[in-house]
């Protein structure tokens, strides 16, 4: 595999990426606020359809390509997202959403354990610490806590991102590994 891409298809892996980076831009600068008049509720309708329906297919395939990681993360994820989308115009209690955000961040979690490559690692792990600190705030009602965990979102999405952007420009994907100082050795 070139650039150190984990198993399935380097097109699934692609679409995959583009379509979690999007998504978690457009929910954490929503949730940020950095933009005037763009709020978190502006990000539904890519929740709903990139995050949520074309990731769970992009997840399907990548189990059809063999690829359980990937496959796992993105159905898991699209059916969180797709849930977000279409109950985002009910009334739900603050500690209500706390919780559906607090579940959301432990698939995260999972993920990040689960293994994959390291950007996949880094994009899960930073979806943990932002559905985390988001689900925090809502317990908390802490529009602070909300908006940093907005800012991690955003850091996912980059890296998501950068992943799937490199992975097309053949960037490289791994942190190069350090060499061992004078007297450490390795066992393995």
């Amino acid at each position: 595999m070139d650039n150190d891409v984990s198993a399935g298809s380097g097109t699934t892996i692609v679409a995959g990426r583009l379509a979690l980076g999007i998504t978690l831009l457009a929910f954490g600068l929503g949730t940020t606020g950095v933009i005037d008049g763009v709020t978190t509720s502006d990000a539904v309708s890519i929740a709903h359809y990139l995050g949520g329906v074309a990731l769970f297919l992009v997840g399907l395939l990548a189990f059809r390509d063999r690829d359980t990681v990937n496959g796992t993360g993105w159905v898991a994820l699209g059916a969180l997202w797709f849930t977000w989308a279409v109950s985002s115009g009910d009334h739900t209690s603050a500690n209500g959403a706390g919780l559906f955000l607090l579940l959301f961040a432990l698939v995260a979690l999972t993920l990040t354990l689960a293994g994959g490559d390291q950007l996949g690692q880094g994009v899960y792990g930073l979806l943990f610490l932002a559905m985390l600190v988001l689900a925090v705030a809502n317990f908390a009602d802490s529009s602070s806590l909300a908006k940093a965990g907005g800012w991690v979102s955003v850091a996912a999405g980059a890296v998501a991102w950068y992943a799937a952007t490199a992975a097309l420009a053949h960037w490289p994907t791994v942190l190069p590994r350090r060499a061992a100082g004078r007297g450490v050795t390795a066992h393995g």
